[in-house]
């Protein structure tokens, strides 16, 4: 389906968040950024909108993008050699359920609108704690639902009926943003999801909400 989508994926993505999956993006980046990390492993990378956002607001950091969705890969190696720190960043094939990076070898690992996707959240989460480094960072931006009736109403009316119609119209594949919804209205945010994260190993979960709650950023350290 990525694959399918990768042509016009970054399109879609402004279009339907009104640009604001590009500050959340850059918020995340901001966050990570703070723990200054030298390696980054970036998964579900898509077309590297993330790695390419790390490697402008740090010259030093590396940043390794992997993902399933061999499409989106070749999108962000083209983005990448238009960009001032392209050269930084590394994108290949890997799965979120079987990382391809050593243990305890990345500083920072990220993730945005990944991890609803994968199979098994708790399979994915434990090979992102493997990877990390001790007090290594891990940073998840995602959507969510609001959580107010007066936000959370017109919300679904326009994430359950406008949004697959424009992104069909746009992408031609109506049915994958359909998906989205689903997929969106299934995962488990908010304090399930921080839980998860606990049972995988992290610590000093923390929860930011953005835009009235339609999407989040949860932030977690490996233990030392």
């Amino acid at each position: 389906m990525f694959n399918g989508l990768a042509r016009r994926y970054d399109l879609l993505n402004r279009v339907l968040s009104l640009q604001r999956d590009q500050r959340w993006r850059r918020l995340a980046a901001q966050l990570v950024l703070a723990s200054r990390p030298r390696t980054v492993l970036d998964v579900a990378t898509g077309t590297a909108d993330l790695p390419l956002m790390l490697t402008d607001l740090n010259p030093q950091v590396r940043v390794t993008g992997v993902d399933i969705a061999t499409g989106m890969l070749a999108r962000g190696r083209i983005k990448a050699r238009h960009h001032a720190g392209g050269g930084r960043v590394e994108l290949r094939p890997g799965n979120a359920l079987a990382l391809p990076v050593a243990d305890s070898s990345v500083d920072a690992v990220t993730i945005a609108f990944g991890i609803r996707n994968v199979a098994d959240y708790r399979t994915a989460l434990n090979e992102m704690h493997r990877v990390l480094r001790p007090s290594g960072v891990l940073a998840i931006l995602e959507f969510a639902l609001p959580s107010h009736p007066l936000v959370r109403l017109p919300y679904l009316v326009y994430f359950r009926h406008l949004l697959p119609m424009v992104g069909g119209l746009i992408s031609g594949n109506a049915s994958a943003y359909r998906y989205l919804n689903r997929s969106v209205e299934s995962f488990p945010s908010g304090p399930a999801f921080s839980r998860l994260l606990t049972q995988a190993g992290f610590q000093r979960v923390r929860r930011l909400a953005l835009t009235f709650g339609i999407a989040a950023i949860y932030c977690a350290r490996k233990p030392a």
